[in-house]
């Protein structure tokens, strides 16, 4: 496990959804998009998973799994490496589950803002608002993070 610097840290706590791949019977990549709960400066990152499904059920098999953000105003992003666990739901801290209903508020708070903004009919709903309750949390121990910034931006070229 390594540590996350701050930066990697900021810009993964920002972010509302996330790509995680994991290994399925196959051997063959399966991607799916996940929640970030919380994020460890030491090293781990808390991840929400709403059904018990493939993810699910491809961590229980083979542990290695790749989580992908990306920043695409900033144009900055990190594919993070590192062995998954499972927090089953029985097992789910109750600060863990306070945590996520405070993110989902928020979530639909900034859903229905830019629906007004938008002027998008009230027909187009809410898709969080439908969310079921955590299955589990998906704990990734850092094993390496790969900056996906282009090398001319991270040197602060224009060409």
């Amino acid at each position: 496990m390594i540590k996350i610097p701050d930066n990697t840290k900021s810009l993964l706590d920002a972010q509302h959804v996330s790509v995680v791949s994991s290994i399925n019977a196959g051997g063959t990549i399966h991607t799916s998009a996940k929640g970030i709960m919380e994020t460890h400066s030491k090293g781990k990152i808390l991840l929400l998973d709403l059904y018990k499904g493939v993810t699910y059920k491809n961590i229980k098999r083979h542990p290695h799994v790749t989580l992908t953000v990306i920043d695409e105003k900033r144009f900055k992003g990190y594919s993070i490496r590192g062995k998954a666990k499972i927090i089953k739901e029985n097992a789910l801290p109750k600060s863990k589950v306070t945590m996520w209903q405070e993110k989902l508020a928020k979530r639909i708070a900034r859903r229905v803002i830019s629906h007004v903004k938008e002027e998008i009919p009230g027909n187009e709903g809410i898709p969080e608002a439908r969310f079921p309750f955590p299955k589990y949390i998906i704990e990734i121990s850092v094993e390496r993070i790969i900056d996906l910034t282009p090398h001319k931006l991270k040197q602060g070229k224009r060409r």
